[in-house]
């Protein structure tokens, strides 16, 4: 079952979702899908519970020619902005609910929050989760206070069984939605933006099918100042919010990705309220590539030491990708929202940003097979400083004349530039040097 609360009735008020022309009726709209009060009340409520986290201004700013402030969410307990919604609906229970407890069955962020903040809350929590589960995500769980059970291969098989659970032992069966008190603690973040950077002209929040963040926070800003601008970023891959929008419904038929890579980004879109709020109240939704998420990752990790998923970069991402050139000289806070990336999926991200990024290049020539002929190899990647991170000779599969290797090298260089510098150099002394396209 779902969390109903009286409130949520304001959500169900609305039947457009086309954003309107006049600031008046935004605002009175506004009112009707969600109250301020309803988000100033969570705000209340949550602030012993979950971090007011910090909104810096970023080094990144100078790169790309605006002035660019982070809400950095990730750095919450759990690692996402779920906990604001989740301790919210949890302290939102009647007292008995509280004393039976309640169960959830994945192993997203929402799972995550709910499995730390009903520990803290003293309320039994239960983590249903499949047996293909990460490890490393059972471990946290567990570490979190949840009582986590292994069961069925699939998310669906846990769901049935949680579900199963919960009638059968009076626990309150608890999935992702967007009730008002859900979205309400999670609009909680545009109150704090607007509180630590005056005078905004936009805010970047990530989109995808699990809008709520986008939606409760868009609400917030809009009443506070409807002139800031609110912008929701997707995957191309996954345009799930764009196509509801279109559709003006939830797109049942959009295919998702369960690889952990792209998390809630890449979600069925679950719920009309939010996707009418953001229709009425965001002012545009943009798609980027996964390779622009992915530099967006790296140029996190470069400039604000900030390990970060797919999810928490992708709003960034549209600022990489060039997506939003009418914001060149603005004011602009990123919602960064998650930080849970795997240790083995966050070293092939990064892997794979640094070659995207012409940073980490590979090439192969042929060289005789002498004394000397490496020296003089290694004497060029010095002198052009680049630093040489693997090299290989190939003797026996080789097709050109005899007594020549062919060799394999993987060089890191400081940026596009001197990548090309690299490449003209060693095609002067070596015309059949082959460059490896990424």
């Amino acid at each position: 079952m779902k969390i109903v609360s009286r409130s949520e009735e304001l959500l169900t008020d609305s039947r457009s979702r086309i954003p309107q022309s006049s600031s008046t009726t935004i605002l009175s709209s506004c009112n009707k899908l969600i109250r301020f009060e309803d988000i100033s009340a969570a705000a209340f409520k949550i602030q012993c519970g979950v971090q007011k986290t910090p909104c810096m201004y970023s080094r990144l700013s100078k790169q790309y020619g605006m002035d660019i402030y982070l809400k950095k969410e990730f750095l919450q307990y759990t690692g996402s902005v779920k906990e604001r919604g989740v301790l919210y609906l949890l302290t939102s229970l009647p007292q008995d609910q509280q004393r039976k407890g309640v169960i959830v069955a994945s192993d997203s962020n929402f799972s995550m929050a709910v499995a730390y903040h009903a520990s803290e809350l003293r309320i039994p929590v239960f983590v249903i989760m499949s047996t293909s589960t990460s490890p490393v995500r059972v471990k946290m769980c567990r570490e979190y206070g949840a009582m986590v059970i292994s069961y069925g291969t699939t998310a669906k098989d846990s769901q049935i069984h949680a579900r199963r659970l919960a009638q059968e032992n009076g626990y309150l069966y608890l999935e992702e939605e967007d009730s008002a008190v859900y979205l309400s603690g999670l609009g909680t973040v545009g109150l704090e933006v607007y509180e630590q950077v005056p005078n905004l002209d936009a805010v970047i929040f990530p989109a995808g099918g699990h809008c709520g963040l986008l939606a409760g926070s868009a609400a917030t800003l809009k009443y506070l100042n409807p002139h800031i601008s609110i912008i929701g970023v997707e995957s191309e891959n996954f345009p799930v919010l764009q196509q509801s929008l279109k559709a003006g419904h939830p797109a049942e038929d959009q295919a998702c990705n369960n690889h952990h890579f792209y998390g809630d980004v890449s979600g069925v879109c679950f719920g009309s309220n939010s996707l009418q709020l953001t229709g009425k109240l965001v002012d545009k939704v943009v798609a980027v590539r996964e390779e622009d998420i992915l530099i967006s990752m790296l140029r996190l990790l470069e400039y604000e030491r900030a390990t970060v998923d797919a999810e928490g970069a992708i709003g960034l991402a549209a600022l990489v990708a060039g997506k939003l050139p009418e914001l060149k000289g603005k004011r602009v806070a990123v919602i960064i929202c998650s930080g849970n990336l795997e240790l083995h999926l966050l070293q092939q991200c990064i892997a794979r940003a640094l070659t995207l990024d012409n940073t980490v290049c590979r090439f192969s020539l042929v060289i005789s097979d002498c004394p000397g002929d490496m020296s003089k190899l290694l004497e060029i990647l010095a002198r052009e400083e680049a630093r040489v991170l693997d090299i290989k000779q190939e003797r026996t599969f080789v097709t050109s004349e005899l007594f020549t290797v062919e060799v394999i090298c993987t060089v890191e260089t400081r940026d596009k530039i001197h990548t090309a510098q690299l490449r003209n150099a060693l095609l002067e002394r070596y015309p059949t040097t082959t460059w490896t396209q990424r």
